[in-house]
C-alpha cells in the first residue's frame, strides 16, 4: 500500500473524511467561475460606472491581513505591505487594470488584470496618467463602500502629493454602481445562492430537523450553519434567526426556547457562494395534536402578505429612483386596501391589513449597496433602479388574529429577485405556503 493511500486512510479514520479523487478540484471550478465574473465587471460594468460619476482613475488600498470588503470582486493577491488595485480610464473601451504591489498565483492567473507593478510605482504610475479626479473608497452613508483608514489616506495624500491629493474625491457611487450592476454570470451564481438557501431553510423548519416539544430554536440554528460548513458556503449575517412570533411579537429568537406545538416560526437568514449573498425568509406552523392544517387566521395573514408582494413585484420598475418606487408601491397598496405604517407600529383596526416595505439592495451581501427601496437605506433610496440590479422583496404585513383579541401577526416575507426592463423576476422558487411541522 502505498504512502498516500495510507494517509488517505488514516484520516478517514480519524475524522471520517471521505477520499476525494484528484479530478474534482472544487476549488479550482469556483475559482475560475469567479474569474469569469471578475472579468464581465471590468468589461462591462466598470467603464459604466467609472464615466457615469466622472471619475478617471479609481484607487483600492489594501493591507496584509485588511484587505477591505472589495477584495473578493478584486481577485484577492497577497500584498506584503501595501498593495492598491487600480482602475484608469485611459479614453478608450476598455477601462485599464492595473496591481501594484499584489502578487499570487490566483490574481496573476485570472486574466483579469493588464498589469502588475510594484507599489513604490504609484506616485509615478498615476503621474504618467494624469487623472482629473481620483475615487477612493471613502463613505459617510454606506458602510462597505468605507474602506480606506485614516492612516491610510494620509499615506496615498503624502505618497501622490500635488496635485493629485487635492484630486480625490468619494466612489461612494461609482462603487456602488458597480457593485450592482450585474453580469449574467453574477445573476445565474446568484440564483444558485438562493437555491442553496431555500433548500437549507425549509429543511431546517420540517420534521427532519424539528420535534416538537423537543427541538430547541438554536439548535435549528447550528445545524443551518453545519449545513454552511459542510457545503464550504459562508454568510453575511451571524446566527440564522430562528424564531416564534405571538401576539405581542417576537418571542424568542435562536434560544434555548423549545418549539412546542401551535407555535408560529420563522427563519430570517441568507447563504454566501461564489461572493453572492442571499436574503430570505421561511415561515412554518407547528400543528397541534390532531390539528389538519395552518388555522385560517394564519392562513389567511399570510395569504393577504402574498397579495401585498404582488402589488409591489407588479408595481417595481426600472429608470426610476427608489425613493419615487417606494412611493408608487404604497399608493399601489393603498388602493387596494391596505395600510401603510411604521415599522412594527401596526394599527388597530381589526379589518386593514398594515404593511411595511423594506425591499432592498442585496448582492455581494446580505443587505447590498445598490439602490434600495428601504426605509433604513436613506442615500441608497435616491439612487435610480437600474435591469440586474438585485433586490430582496421584503415586507412586513400585519393582520388581525380573532384568537389572540384581534391582535395582528406580523408575516413577513422575503425573497431576492433581479429587476430586468419587463420588471422584478424572481431568481429561485419564493415563498407560497406556510411549511407544516407535524
Amino acid at each position: 500500500m502505498n504512502g498516500s493511500r495510507v494517509i488517505a486512510l488514516c484520516l478517514l479514520a480519524l475524522f471520517g473524511l471521505p477520499e476525494a479523487p484528484v479530478e474534482a478540484q472544487e476549488a479550482r471550478r469556483r475559482w475560475e467561475r469567479m474569474n469569469q465574473i471578475r472579468r464581465e465587471k471590468f468589461d462591462h460594468s466598470l467603464p459604466e460606472a467609472m464615466r457615469e460619476n466622472g471619475i478617471d482613475m479609481w484607487i483600492t488600498m489594501i493591507r496584509e491581513a485588511n484587505y477591505g470588503t472589495l477584495y473578493l470582486d478584486f481577485g484577492q493577491g497577497y500584498t506584503a505591505n501595501t498593495g492598491y488595485y487600480i482602475f484608469t480610464d485611459r479614453g478608450d473601451s476598455r477601462i485599464e487594470r492595473a496591481a501594484l504591489g499584489i502578487s499570487g498565483y490566483r490574481i496573476r492567473e485570472s486574466g483579469a488584470y493588464d498589469l502588475f507593478e510594484p507599489a513604490e510605482h504609484l506616485a509615478s504610475f498615476v503621474r504618467e496618467r494624469d487623472p482629473q479626479r481620483i475615487g477612493i473608497n471613502t463613505s459617510r452613508a454606506i458602510g462597505p463602500v468605507d474602506n480606506l483608514t485614516h492612516v491610510g489616506y494620509q499615506q496615498l495624500v503624502e505618497t501622490l502629493g500635488e496635485p493629485y491629493a487635492s484630486r480625490l474625491v468619494s466612489a461612494e457611487k461609482l462603487v456602488s454602481d458597480f457593485r450592482s450592476r450585474r453580469t449574467t454570470t453574477e445573476i445565474a451564481a446568484f440564483a444558485e445562492a438562493g437555491e442553496l438557501s431555500r433548500e437549507i431553510a425549509e429543511r431546517a423548519f420540517s420534521n427532519e430537523i424539528i420535534t416538537p416539544d423537543v427541538t430547541t430554536l438554536e439548535e435549528v440554528a447550528w445545524w443551518m450553519l453545519d449545513q454552511l460548513l459542510a457545503r464550504g458556503l459562508d454568510t453575511s449575517f451571524g446566527m440564522p434567526s430562528v424564531y416564534i412570533t405571538g401576539p405581542d411579537g417576537i418571542e424568542a429568537t435562536s434560544n434555548d426556547r423549545v418549539i412546542r406545538r401551535g407555535d408560529l416560526l420563522m427563519i430570517d437568514w441568507g447563504v454566501g457562494y461564489l461572493n453572492m449573498y442571499t436574503d430570505m425568509k421561511r415561515i412554518a406552523y407547528v400543528l397541534k395534536k390532531d390539528e389538519p392544517a395552518v388555522p385560517a387566521s394564519f392562513q389567511r395573514a399570510f395569504d393577504k402578505g402574498r397579495e401585498a408582494r404582488a402589488i409591489i413585484v407588479k408595481t417595481i420598475r426600472a429608470g426610476i429612483a427608489a425613493a419615487q418606487a417606494e412611493q408608487e408601491i404604497y399608493a399601489a397598496l393603498a388602493e387596494a386596501g391596505f395600510r401603510e405604517i411604521g415599522f412594527n407600529e401596526p394599527s388597530n383596526d381589526p379589518d386593514v391589513t398594515d404593511v411595511v416595505v423594506g425591499s432592498h439592495s442585496v448582492g455581494n451581501s446580505g443587505h447590498g449597496i445598490g439602490p434600495s427601496i428601504a426605509f433604513f437605506n436613506p442615500v441608497r433610496i435616491e439612487f435610480t433602479l437600474r435591469p440586474t440590479n438585485l433586490l430582496s422583496i421584503e415586507l412586513f404585513a400585519y393582520t388581525a388574529v380573532p384568537a389572540w383579541d384581534n391582535k395582528k401577526v406580523r408575516i413577513p416575507l422575503e425573497d431576492d429577485a433581479v429587476l430586468t426592463a419587463r420588471g422584478v423576476e424572481w431568481l429561485y422558487p419564493v415563498n407560497e405556503r406556510i411549511l407544516l411541522i407535524r
